[in-house]
């Protein structure tokens, strides 16, 4: 394979390697600066980097004259940024059907080209997989002595792991950027700040061809870091967005638009909400909540230091869930399971559902210390005796996860306390 000594594995691999043989392509999407090229250079034995400015971008112009010859590898061969040339798809997808070969390519893209742009879906031919920063356990920041997977299997002993608050504030800040963990503290924080800089200034412009003013996706970064993990409205959004003097920054459709754009570039997600019930009206009734991909993200479009986060634990506390459920997602998705959050007519709200291709599930809260458990154990009880009331299937386990915790273990209640510096796939 084609990268150097030093490669830190990724969750993703195993999925990768997997697919590989069953789909003639995978295309790796996600944020920049994630380790998608490093991941699937992992995999690769050939590459085509379609941004390569050598002899004035010829990379690029050859993939827009002749699509199939930048094709031409050892396969696995990767194309890196095939976005940049949309017709690297149509071109990937024909090569495919022509060969009926598995594993020929690998494709890279940080953003999702506007839908006109490629003829066909690749349904069958190109897996998508979604690729995002670093979890804390592939930074090395968690020493995974307490499985997701091993948990679902009833598996979970007593185990000694600790963060102090400015640890577990240095890492949301920090984020998950591979580029970051050999930095010292000031450069690493460049990073986040500077990914959010580009995003206002060229990326936004960039993704569907879309002229959009800096200054308003600013505004709206802002807002949505301000309402981080939160089922956060549009009405909201356009009032936080409002000029000075009170001018309408957002129209209703302009917002949907410019939300839309921050998805495509990976900066964005949701979170859905969950019914026991696959039919439940609630899983389509219930808004998601928004978050960021990286909690670094929301904490530089606040603008804000490790010093303000120490001091407003309360704005904190939804960074640090940004962080776990990021997580939680990594570790959940390559077992096939899916992240939910819970909230209801009668209030009851949930941070985080974890819902197994079986139907297994299991509720978690997100607290940032330990102190807070005997309100997350009273949630999440109270939720199963809701499911248990409606006939509904009980939960594998029940957690609260925590940022300053000394180990982690079960209460007597049945609920099990971590911290997220133990956790792991």
């Amino acid at each position: 394979m084609l990268t150097e000594k030093g490669y830190l594995p990724r969750i993703i691999d195993d999925r990768i390697d997997d697919l590989l043989r069953a789909f003639g392509a995978v295309c790796v999407e996600g944020s920049k600066w994630c380790g998608k090229t490093w991941t699937s250079l992992n995999h690769s034995n050939s590459v085509f980097y379609v941004g390569d400015p050598t002899g004035g971008y010829q990379n690029r112009l050859l993939a827009e004259i002749d699509p199939l010859a930048a094709l031409e590898g050892k396969t696995p061969h990767l194309i890196d940024e095939w976005q940049e040339v949309p017709g690297l798809w149509d071109a990937t997808r024909f090569a495919i059907d022509r060969s009926q070969e598995k594993g020929r390519f690998i494709l890279t893209g940080s953003s999702v080209p506007p839908q006109r742009s490629t003829i066909h879906t690749g349904t069958g031919r190109i897996y998508r997989l979604r690729m995002r920063p670093m979890t804390l356990a592939e930074s090395g920041d968690s020493s995974a002595s307490v499985s997701l997977a091993r948990l679902f299997d009833g598996e979970f002993g007593r185990h000694k792991d600790s963060a102090d608050l400015d640890r577990i504030i240095w890492l949301a800040t920090r984020g998950g950027w591979p580029g970051a963990l050999e930095l010292d503290q000031k450069s690493a924080l460049e990073i986040p700040a500077h990914y959010v800089k580009e995003v206002a200034d060229r990326d936004m412009s960039k993704v569907d061809y879309q002229k959009r003013r800096p200054e308003r996706v600013r505004r709206l970064l802002y807002s949505l870091a301000r309402n981080n993990m939160t089922m956060v409205s549009n009405k909201t959004l356009i009032r936080d967005t409002l000029e000075s003097g009170g001018a309408v920054n957002f129209s209703t459709p302009t917002l949907i638009a410019y939300i839309g754009a921050l998805k495509k570039l990976f900066v964005i997600e949701e979170l859905p909400a969950w019914s026991p019930r696959l039919r439940s009206r609630n899983r389509v009734r219930v808004s998601p909540k928004k978050h960021f991909v990286d909690p670094s993200l929301a904490i530089a479009a606040l603008g804000a230091t490790m010093h303000h986060l120490k001091g407003d634990l309360e704005t904190f506390g939804f960074m640090f869930e940004n962080m776990v459920i990021r997580d939680l997602k990594v570790y959940a998705e390559s077992l096939g399971a899916r992240l939910f959050h819970y909230h209801d007519d009668e209030g009851l709200e949930v941070d985080a559902i974890i819902e197994m291709p079986d139907g297994r599930w299991a509720g978690v809260e997100v607290k940032l210390g330990v102190g807070d458990a005997d309100v997350a154990a009273g949630t999440l009880q109270a939720l199963e005796k809701k499911i248990h009331k409606a006939g509904g299937k009980p939960p594998t386990f029940l957690a609260v996860i925590c940022g300053v915790c000394n180990f982690s273990y079960t209460r007597k209640d049945g609920v099990l306390v971590l911290p997220i510096t133990a956790l792991g796939v």
